[in-house]
């Protein structure tokens, strides 16, 4: 048996809640010292709300290890756990730790290896659908962490945002980028590097316009594109998603696309209009 773990940064759809290999762990989040988890309590339109009348930012926090540990119970024997971007917050290094730990109480009773996905949101449910396909396929766990592996290596995160104002404010990304984008009706189609950080990949005046350039710098970057599932997550913004799925199967032919709403930490960066794309 085999179980997926996956932040709460990585959204899952109704049909992978409903699978059974899959769980979510709970990352925090805080706007003017309210505390909200990260789970199915989690109220979007709420949030949004409170991150619009806020006075300061919202801040997320990470899991701890004593809550990766209880995610990593159960019956499963191969355990395999996929977290937000190690560059981006703590939560790849507590789930290390917590693997150790679990080891430390009770030895080798099972396997467990923890992916930095080097990316977030959308980005990292993908690598659980990998993870997925490749253990009903008979491959071994060893074989599946080799082959996912190299799956993060060959992945591609873009991202376009309403608004910047959450990543300058957490540092994300410089003033004066913010402040053109802001002024300008500029919209920077951003995406992650190899490592996990991000990186700004082109512009576009307009939200509309800018979508379209995110869709064909993933088209340009992506091969074999037949073969790979692409993931579209949206902050409130279904209409959007919708756009960018029409034009994405205008550009090329996936084996699956998935489109889902952002859950609480995709939902404090991306903000209100804003569209993740992974693949």
């Amino acid at each position: 048996m085999y179980k997926i773990v996956i932040d709460s940064c990585g959204e899952l759809s109704e049909e992978l809640k409903m699978d059974g290999h899959y769980c979510n762990v709970p990352l925090e989040l805080e706007i003017d010292g309210y505390r909200i988890v990260d789970d199915e309590t989690f109220n979007q339109q709420d949030f949004l709300q409170r991150v619009k009348n806020g006075v300061h930012s919202p801040k997320s926090s990470c899991p701890s290890p004593e809550c990766y540990m209880s995610a990593y119970e159960g019956e499963a024997d191969h355990v395999y756990v996929v977290t937000l971007s190690g560059k981006l917050s703590g939560s790849y290094n507590s789930a290390v730790l917590a693997a150790q730990l679990f080891e430390e109480e009770h030895g080798e009773e099972k396997k467990i290896h923890v992916f930095n996905s080097r990316s977030a949101s959308i980005g990292e449910t993908i690598i659980g659908m990998k993870i997925q396909e490749l253990e009903e396929a008979g491959e071994s766990f060893e074989k599946v962490v080799e082959d996912v592996e190299t799956y993060i290596g060959s992945m591609n995160t873009f991202f376009v945002l309403e608004t910047m104002e959450t990543l300058r404010k957490a540092g994300r990304l410089s003033n004066l980028k913010s402040l053109v984008a802001n002024t300008f009706n500029i919209k920077p189609v951003m995406g992650s590097t190899k490592e996990g950080t991000i990186q700004q990949l082109g512009a576009a005046r307009g939200m509309k316009k800018a979508l379209i350039k995110m869709v064909e710098d993933m088209v340009k970057v992506t091969k074999n594109c037949e073969n790979r599932v692409l993931a579209i997550s949206y902050c409130n913004c279904p209409e959007r998603a919708q756009f960018v799925k029409e034009t994405v199967q205008k550009f090329a032919k996936f084996k699956k696309i998935v489109v889902v709403n952002t859950a609480g930490v995709s939902t404090m960066y991306a903000n209100d209009g804003g569209v993740i794309l992974a693949v």
